[in-house]
Parts: C-alpha cells; sequence; structure tokens
C-alpha cells in the first residue's frame, strides 16, 4: 500500500490557516489521506481555513471525495467556540458537497453544533470501512471523550482525534463525557491495534507529532491504572 498511500498529517496554524489565532492557540491536526493511483482524497477533522486545505489537495495532484470527523467539537469540525465562529464541515459542503462521515452516535451532536442536517451526514457504526480509491480506512468506535468519538486506522496508521494523544487522553468533562467509556475505549477498543502502529493524534500536545502504539501504552500515563476503579480514581471527573 505504501506506494499508492497518500497521507498528510497538517498542523492548524502552521501549515494552514496561519493567520487564524484560534488555530494557532488549539494545534489541531487536519489529516488528508488518498490513493494516489485514483487522486482520490478524503480529509479528516476540517476546520478553520476550508479553502486552504482544499488547495493542499490541488497542489498535491489529488481530489476530495469526503471527509470523516472524529467527534462534534467545534475546532476538529467547525461551529461556535469560545465566542468565535470556526469554519467547518458546513463551509466544506458549500465548496465541496462530499460525503460527511460520522459515527452514528454523534449524529445528533453534530446537527446540534453546525448548521448541517442528518441528510449531509453518512452514519457508521464500529467495524465500517471507508474506500478511497482502493485504500480502506477501518473506523473504530471509541466512546469516552463524546458518545461518538471514533478512530481511524489505515495502513498500519492511527488517526486517535481526542481519544488518544501520545501524552494523556480526551477530556471527560464536557458534555456527553464518560470516563467508564473511555477507560473501555482505551483499554478495549483500541486493544486490537497493533504495537508497531503509529499513532497519529488529534492535537500536538507532546514535542513529537507521532509514536508507535508500543511507545504510548509504554509512556502514557492513561495506560499506568491496573483497572477500572484505579483509572476512575485518577481521571474520572
Amino acid at each position: 500500500m505504501d506506494d499508492r498511500l497518500y497521507f498528510r498529517q497538517l498542523l492548524a496554524g502552521r501549515d494552514f490557516a496561519r493567520s487564524d489565532p484560534i488555530a494557532r492557540q488549539m494545534v489541531n491536526f487536519v489529516y488528508l489521506i488518498g490513493d494516489r493511483q485514483t487522486g482520490e482524497a478524503v480529509v479528516i477533522d476540517p476546520a478553520y481555513d476550508i479553502q486552504g486545505l482544499l488547495d493542499v489537495l490541488a497542489a498535491d495532484g489529488m481530489r476530495l471525495t469526503g471527509a470523516l470527523a472524529t467527534h462534534y467539537h467545534p475546532d476538529h469540525i467547525g461551529g461556535s467556540m469560545m465566542g468565535h465562529t470556526i469554519a467547518g464541515i458546513e463551509e466544506l459542503l458549500a465548496l465541496a458537497p462530499v460525503p460527511i462521515h460520522v459515527q452514528a452516535d454523534e449524529v445528533p451532536w453534530i446537527t446540534r453544533a453546525t448548521e448541517v442536517t442528518d441528510t449531509d451526514l453518512v452514519a457508521h457504526v464500529s467495524g465500517d470501512t471507508v474506500l478511497v480509491g482502493e485504500v480502506p480506512i477501518g473506523l473504530i468506535h471509541t466512546p469516552g471523550h463524546t458518545p461518538g468519538s471514533q478512530c481511524f486506522f489505515v495502513d498500519g496508521c492511527l488517526v486517535s482525534g481526542d481519544t488518544l494523544f501520545l501524552e494523556g487522553c480526551g477530556r471527560t468533562d464536557l458534555p456527553g463525557g464518560d470516563p467508564a467509556a473511555l477507560y473501555d475505549s482505551l483499554t478495549h477498543k483500541l486493544a486490537r491495534v497493533p504495537d508497531d502502529a503509529v499513532l497519529f493524534p488529534g492535537h500536538l500536545y507532546s514535542a513529537e507529532p507521532s509514536a508507535t502504539m508500543a511507545d504510548t501504552r509504554r509512556w502514557n500515563y492513561v495506560f499506568t491504572p491496573g483497572s477500572e476503579a484505579e483509572w476512575l480514581a485518577m481521571f474520572g471527573r
């Protein structure tokens, strides 16, 4: 797959949306994944500068055929946050009307957070696959940060959104958060992801932008507790 996989990790505020102070503050990653042979690509968590993301694809000779959302928070899919309006999937649909792939449990949260309707969204369950060209992207439902948070697995890469960072995990004190569900997602739902897979998180909250799952499991303090009770004592809130 290496010869045909197109994979780019873009940092908001640096690689695009350079003049946006919220993008620089939030340090979100946006991912572009595609099939070099067919020229098709999808964007994961489009936000801040939609035209800029489309321009990156065009410069790389790729065309957008879909979008995937890890979860409903405005810094990932657009909407209102901290008194600011962030561009996202609504603006994307105006510029490039493509399918927006989301986890089924996240649909009502996304429609409340944005101006899109459920007819704009393609709802999935865990285990579904989204094909971009001939490149399969596996969908893993990982609730906890939000009810419908999901991760994406493609060719040995795990794009985790805010479910898991290199150092830490997503917070659970926002609407829809569930500490027990996040513990289950980290220790059971993601257990199938092999140690040699590379983790690509939703934010640059560490010195490095990616790491193997083996290193993440070894050094990330969220994997220190030996039971759900211990985990909830440390992270339940």
